[in-house]
């Protein structure tokens, strides 16, 4: 199947130049092996020296690179490209989904008292527990489990092994054994959020864990037991959050990134990959922290001598200066 060139153009906006919007798009590819077929985009001007090359039918590109993009063939000229790149992903998904979509597959197990939306998709060997609640053309692929009382939003995009509303770790130490803390919450997700495959998003111990609007995680991620993180913020793989901590809005968490318990983060804050958040983050900005393993005593002297650096440094400074007067 195709699009035609003017169709997306049409649909999605943008400046069609030097190029016939009959023409007729087979594959969105990427700029370096893009074909006579293809539709390519480029969004860093650091790779403009594969334009020239490029044998793409069109190329979407910001209104700095028309000229350049002209010269090789037909452009799609637009403010963000690599926004309506996404934009012609959607599409072209739309465009060639299969008939018949929707609906709950023969496999899964939907509990008489959960309630899923008729425009929802529940996929194969996915289990909605009793009371849960799946919101308008949200899409669980396989073997998604909702837990009892969980409430998914609409628009959500819910990927294979994803579990949603298994008990929190909670237990209380007695005499070398542990107690387990029953978890009498639920998880509450908003619109439009995306969750990766085998992420898991606990229960709360007393209140819900709260996944806002427009969130987007990625595979293997750890949400533990009464986490809220705010609308629009973004996580990678493999990245975990303990219990109790909130995290802002607009947010992003690297991969492989962990954030301790019971601790707050603002709106904007932004945590590279691998990067231990140990404190509460009270300003938006970017933080990073890697330090190596070593034995607990040691690494927390260390740490505190790290802290002190800056200070050392400075006041090295000031006694070389000083040192230089009196010589």
């Amino acid at each position: 199947m195709s699009l035609r060139l003017g169709a997306i153009v049409d649909a999605l906006g943008g400046t069609l130049e030097g190029g016939d919007g009959e023409v007729e798009i087979l594959r969105i590819a990427p700029l370096e092996s893009a074909g006579p077929g293809d539709l390519a985009f480029l969004n860093n001007p650091r790779y403009q020296p594969q334009l020239a090359a490029s044998r793409a039918a069109c190329v979407i590109v910001a209104p700095a690179l028309r000229d350049a993009a002209l010269a090789r063939g037909a452009c799609i000229v637009t403010p963000d490209p690599y926004v309506y790149f996404a934009r012609v992903t959607q599409l072209w998904k739309r465009a060639h989904a299969p008939s018949g979509a929707g609906g709950v597959h023969p496999s899964a197990v939907v509990d008489d008292e959960a309630f899923v939306d008729p425009t929802a998709t529940v996929g194969p060997l996915c289990v909605v527990e009793r009371g849960a609640h799946v919101g308008a053309h949200t899409v669980l692929k396989s073997r998604v489990t909702v837990g009892e009382r969980c409430r998914i939003g609409a628009r959500c995009l819910v990927h294979p092994g994803v579990v949603i509303g298994a008990d929190g770790f909670g237990f209380a130490p007695e005499r070398g054994a542990w107690v387990k803390i029953e978890q009498l919450g639920a998880v509450r997700i908003g619109d439009d959020v995306e969750i990766g495959a085998n992420t898991c998003i606990d229960r709360g111990a007393l209140e819900d864990t709260v996944i806002e609007d427009g969130v987007k995680l990625d595979n293997l991620i750890q949400i533990a037991h009464n986490v809220r993180i705010g609308r629009n913020t973004a996580m990678a793989g493999c990245s975990g959050v303990a219990g109790s901590t909130t995290i802002g809005a607009h947010c992003t968490i690297g991969g492989a990134a962990s954030i301790l318990g019971h601790l707050e983060l603002a709106d904007h804050v932004h945590v590279s990959t691998n990067t231990v958040v140990t404190h509460s983050l009270k300003r938006p900005g970017h933080y990073t922290g890697v330090y190596p393993m070593d034995e607990n005593a040691k690494w927390e002297k260390n740490a505190a001598t790290l802290r002190n650096l800056h200070g050392l440094r400075e006041r090295i400074k000031a006694l070389e200066k000083q040192t230089e007067k009196d010589g």
